[in-house]
């Protein structure tokens, strides 16, 4: 065997080990993603932040009317004192995700005091950032995170990216709970490329700490849906 046989060959194990390394990484990270998605017993925390998802009109889609439920369980259990619902309006002139979510769990008995909103946010990170401006006004800074069980593992690296001291609890009764095993790997493995997106953003992106705030909306008066 030739020396530039030999390098080749060199380079080439060189590179399996690498690829096989990334592959063994990623597979933990699909089983951290599973491992937070699995619904566990939480302790009692001052506020819970209900993570956005689509409103239709002033209801919530299927999806996020579960969040709220869930959400709203957790208050009526005396489990959290204060619900804090985040996502912005799909288009000018209709209302916000947060806004569609706080109206809602005031309709299912939460008092309007002790709910709040933000009606800007695009995406989890941002959701997360404006929740985080409703926190530091009532000096807040432990929560537990609602939403769908796979969306949680991302959810929490974010939160605890802001500081917050956070603990999940996956929507038990979400239309992606009947989705069959492969299905729910596909969810794993999309999280987890959104895993290393954020850590890629968060090591070369120069403004990922300035992202927009928004100040706390909160609602005194109980609205008519």
């Amino acid at each position: 065997m030739t020396v530039h046989n030999r390098r080749g060959l060199v380079l080439l194990k060189t590179l399996l080990g690498l690829a096989l390394c990334a592959l063994l990484l990623f597979a933990c990270l699909i089983g951290y993603v599973w491992y937070c998605a699995q619904e566990r017993p939480v302790m009692p925390a001052p506020a819970t932040i209900v993570l956005g998802a689509a409103a239709w009109g002033n209801k919530p889609s299927p999806v996020f009317k579960e969040r709220i439920r869930h959400a709203v369980h957790l208050y009526q259990t005396n489990t959290t004192q204060k619900l804090i619902f985040t996502g912005g309006a799909l288009r000018d002139g209709i209302p916000s995700e947060g806004e569609v979510g706080a109206r809602w769990a005031i309709k299912l008995g939460v008092a309007p005091e002790d709910t709040a909103y933000e009606g800007t946010s695009r995406d989890t990170w941002y959701n997360l950032k404006n929740a985080q401006v409703i926190l530091q006004q009532q000096q807040i800074d432990s929560v537990i995170l609602v939403s769908d069980y796979f969306h949680l593992a991302r959810a929490g690296i974010m939160a605890r990216d802001l500081g917050l001291h956070v603990q999940l609890s996956p929507t038990p009764t979400s239309k992606f709970n009947n989705s069959s095993e492969v299905d729910k790997l596909k969810l794993y493995v999309k999280e987890g490329y959104f895993i290393i997106g954020h850590q890629l953003r968060k090591l070369f992106g120069s403004d990922f700490y300035r992202a927009e705030l928004t100040p706390a909306i909160i609602i005194t008066n109980e609205p008519s849906l």
